[in-house]
């Protein structure tokens, strides 16, 4: 190892263009871990064990739609339809539903299992988040900050093992709704937990690529799930339909078995005054040199220093953990380290502090324009039209006269690869594109794309290959938006979130994805009955509201690590960034 003092000193950064100035500069002296390398491949490990976590979430989303179309499944049951006439209703008052879910034998167990894994996730991020001082236990948000990152995502995969198992050997209705809860609990926790964690594991210039990766995994998920059924749906037996339910169980648990030979975030090691490791994950993961007084390391643990807060025992508010003289914290770096590790109750003051949500509404520079943009994120990556395609492929694919069983299981099955490729791809480009670039033209795409499947399933049935066409058009909408906001689904709110409001923020992310979801699950059934396709035009006007609304308010935060756009943030003029 390198001796720390041989290493030229970069100049303490002020502003965010001069910390961003200063990032290169260190970047020249370590350029971090070469793609390939025995270390790199340890990253790599890393980043699969966190991504298993959203193909938990993938397989989850896609399997119901998949059983719903086995008359296996359906006649076990003795269910005939899919309820679309009751679905909305039930949607709205999902609440009152699930309080009163022995009155639910009028609905469909289709419409009834995915509104449960709405609400197993919803629960899971916001049970109690309308009780008095928005104060509470959820576990999306308590256990990563309270014990780390690694062990949020063993317990919420945990949990979705044994809603797996529960679902996969139900015999009633009862049973396999409460199985459907639990999956959701688990996935949405496990799923909030990964997103921390990969976001802080993750080097700045690499930090869009693996997150990105992380929420494409999805399709890994999708795609197990469509494959499979499209074999076992040929069973004329009840494995047609469990199989899949216990297939799901994989991932998860190969992330519960794995996960702790993965180390801690190195933030919140930091933040609960660990701060040896913290540097050591740092300089093994980050610097091609392994130095732990690299300019690399050195100039991410200061920046740490500076934005990584927490509570102290009493009521006042949150200091940082070091002195903010830059010029002192370097010349006495070992001994604070040192001394923070005695620092016990910094880990949590207050359980009811730290479940105040009203954190990420605060009027401070930058806090409500970060949740503002949670929100958005949240809201327009469920409701751009590919909630349509993922849970009503097959509804489409009536309305273009495809209406074998087979047939709609094998195309399925091609949607959720070409989305797969779509968003491995956007990806692999999005710390060069940019990620303001990519989500505003991927948008403006779905309008255009839309617009032409809209106008080909106007009136299919004058010929079946402009019903084909049709369909064709709805493949490559999904391909357009799994480049652009599948990536950014997880990469945006992570990164603009700072550490502090992190588990929390993505705690509330879900929420809204959740609830967001809901719309597709209740809303869309009777808008296809009702509308049929022109329901896409919907999605054409809202899609193009989409892309002007992100072209006003979105910030680029390429290139920048999670302590620099956070410090961006703070600025009023932070447009010009």
């Amino acid at each position: 190892m390198l001796d720390h003092a041989v290493h030229s000193r970069i100049p303490t950064p002020g502003t965010p263009l001069e910390r961003q100035n200063a990032l290169a500069v260190a970047l020249q002296q370590d350029p971090g871990i070469k793609h390939g390398s025995r270390r790199a491949w340890h990253m790599y490990f890393i980043v699969l064990c966190a991504c298993l976590c959203s193909t938990d979430n993938g397989f989850d989303g896609t399997v119901m739609g998949g059983i719903n179309s086995m008359h296996q499944y359906q006649s076990y049951f003795g269910m005939t339809g899919a309820g679309l006439g009751t679905s909305l209703v039930f949607g709205i008052y999902t609440v009152w539903v699930f309080i009163h879910i022995a009155r639910l034998q009028a609905l469909s167990l289709t419409d009834l299992s995915q509104w449960i894994i709405d609400v197993g996730a919803l629960c899971c991020c916001s049970l109690t988040l309308y009780m008095p001082r928005h104060r509470g236990t959820i576990p999306a948000s308590i256990l990563p900050d309270r014990y780390g990152r690694r062990l949020s995502m063993f317990a919420g995969n945990l949990i979705l093992i044994i809603g797996a198992l529960i679902t996969g050997t139900a015999t009633f209705r009862s049973t396999f709704i409460f199985g459907r809860f639990l999956t959701g609990v688990g996935g949405a926790c496990a799923a909030a937990a990964a997103q921390s964690y990969l976001a802080e594991m993750a080097p700045a210039h690499d930090r869009g690529l693996y997150l990105g990766i992380l929420n494409s995994f999805y399709y890994v998920g999708q795609i197990s799930a469509t494959g499979m059924m499209v074999s076992t749906g040929k069973y004329e037996n009840d494995w047609s339909w469990r199989l899949p339910l216990f297939v799901q169980l994989i991932p998860a648990l190969f992330n519960a078995i794995f996960i702790f030979s993965c180390p801690e975030s190195p933030r919140w090691l930091y933040a609960n005054g660990r701060c040896i490791e913290a540097r050591q994950v740092l300089a093994k993961l980050h610097s091609s040199t392994g130095d732990l007084y690299s300019p690399l390391v050195d100039l991410e643990m200061e920046e740490i220093e500076d934005k990584v807060t927490v509570d102290d025992e009493g009521d006042e508010a949150s200091q940082p953990l070091l002195n903010s003289g830059n010029s002192a914290r370097r010349s006495s770096r070992s001994s604070s380290e040192t001394a923070l590790v005695p620092f016990q109750h910094r880990i949590l003051s207050r359980v009811e502090r730290f479940w105040d949500f009203g954190s990420l509404f605060a009027d401070t520079p930058g806090t409500r324009y970060r949740t503002w943009m949670v929100i958005l994120i949240g809201v327009f990556g469920q409701l751009s039209g590919n909630g349509m395609v993922t849970y009503f492929l097959p509804n489409l694919l009536v309305i273009a006269g495809i209406t074998n069983q087979n047939t709609k299981l094998i195309l399925n099955f091609v949607n959720s690869i070409t989305s797969f490729l779509g968003a491995l791809s956007g990806s692999a480009l999005v710390d060069r594109i940019g990620r303001r670039s990519i989500l505003i033209w991927s948008t403006a795409g779905l309008v255009v794309l839309l617009s032409t499947a809209s106008g080909l399933l106007s009136n299919p049935s004058t010929s079946p290959a402009r019903g084909s066409a049709g369909i064709a058009f709805i493949y490559i909408f999904m391909v357009v938006f799994s480049f652009g906001w599948t990536p950014m689904q997880s990469l945006y709110p992570s990164e603009v979130l700072p550490y502090q409001n992190r588990a929390k923020g993505l705690a509330f992310s879900n929420v809204i994805a959740q609830g967001s979801s809901c719309v597709n699950t209740f809303g869309l059934p009777l808008a296809l009955e009702l509308l049929n396709w022109r329901v896409i035009l919907i999605f054409v006007f809202w899609d193009t509201f989409e892309a002007i609304i992100l072209y006003l308010f979105m910030v680029e935060t390429k290139g920048l690590s999670l302590e620099e756009i956070d410090e961006t943030l703070q600025y009023r003029n932070w447009t010009e960034y």
